[in-house]
């Protein structure tokens, strides 16, 4: 009976994904640790990171259903809309940002990906030539006054953090909304795990002629491994599964809205552990670009 309360219900659902936003915050500064401290390249952790979640998420499928995870490539089209995922989507966007992330910090790599609802509201007004509506314009300017206070801290004539970091995190925006938009079909027809645990384990071996998982560079500790394991089991595994559990008991709207609070606890982690300088024009600019996920999930 008490399970079965409405209010149990949607408390449940907005604890995970609360729980889900904020495990990947942390894997952001998590990784940003691994990189910055012990060395290691964002090549050879997206390698690991997807061949291990991918083959886990498939495991996981394939115990759960116990039916054949093989059968999704079998279909042309659908085989087709998997590999473009997997590259473009999945491999992009993991790659991007784990790349902003080394050039510079986890705080502003998230928030630099969040742009992505507004690239998402401009590739459907181009293709559709339709003018964005005034909550959509008011969205793109929040978008770019706050980009431009983050990467300048109030100084436009000059940029306060690496070029790098501001091209692979206004990357990592576009790869997010690449695999946000292309992999509907997929979602529709298949399972959530079968698609998110190929596209991952397809990503991981094309990344991996770049950088395989058996060349290893950088300092190989005891904190090292278990900010790898973190970053596959919670940052990943778990966090995509109190993610998707989340819709079951709320809507998807109030999932995106506070899924929102991935940013935050990028900041505040980066923080109070890492020590990231983030000021007030910093903070500013942040809570510039996530206003616009507030406003462009209400007009939904």
């Amino acid at each position: 009976m008490i399970e079965n309360n409405p209010s149990n219900q949607r408390n449940k659902g907005i604890f995970l994904v609360l729980f889900g936003a904020t495990l990947w915050g942390a894997s952001g500064v998590v990784a940003q640790y691994l990189f910055h401290t012990k060395l290691l390249t964002p090549e050879w952790l997206v390698v690991v990171r997807l061949l291990s979640s991918g083959l886990l998420l498939l495991a996981y499928d394939f115990i759960k259903n116990r039916d054949s995870i093989f059968y999704i490539w079998k279909i042309k089209h659908d085989r087709n809309q998997l590999l473009s995922f997997s590259v473009f989507g999945m491999l992009g966007v993991q790659y991007t940002y784990f790349a902003a992330i080394s050039y510079g910090n986890a705080a502003t790599a998230t928030i630099l990906q969040y742009l992505m609802p507004v690239i998402i509201v401009c590739y459907f007004a181009a293709r559709y030539k339709k003018r964005p509506n005034g909550l959509e314009l008011i969205s793109i300017f929040l978008a770019m006054l706050g980009t431009c206070l983050l990467v300048t801290k109030g100084d436009f004539s000059n940029l306060a953090i690496s070029p790098l970091a501001l091209f692979w995190g206004i990357a990592s925006a576009f790869g997010a909304a690449f695999y946000t938009v292309q992999p509907k079909y997929l979602l529709s027809h298949w399972r959530s795990p079968l698609v998110i645990g190929w596209g991952m384990f397809v990503g991981g071996i094309v990344m991996s002629p770049v950088n395989p998982p058996w060349e290893f560079t950088g300092v190989w500790d005891m904190n090292a491994l278990l900010g790898i394991l973190f970053i596959i089991f919670f940052g990943t595994i778990i966090a995509f599964y109190a993610y998707l559990e989340s819709i079951k008991y709320i809507l998807p709207t109030e999932t995106g809205t506070l899924a929102s609070v991935e940013p935050l606890a990028a900041v505040i982690l980066s923080i109070y552990c890492l020590n990231t300088p983030f000021g007030l024009i910093d903070l500013i600019g942040g809570l510039s670009i996530m206003t616009t996920v507030f406003i462009l999930t209400r007009t939904k």
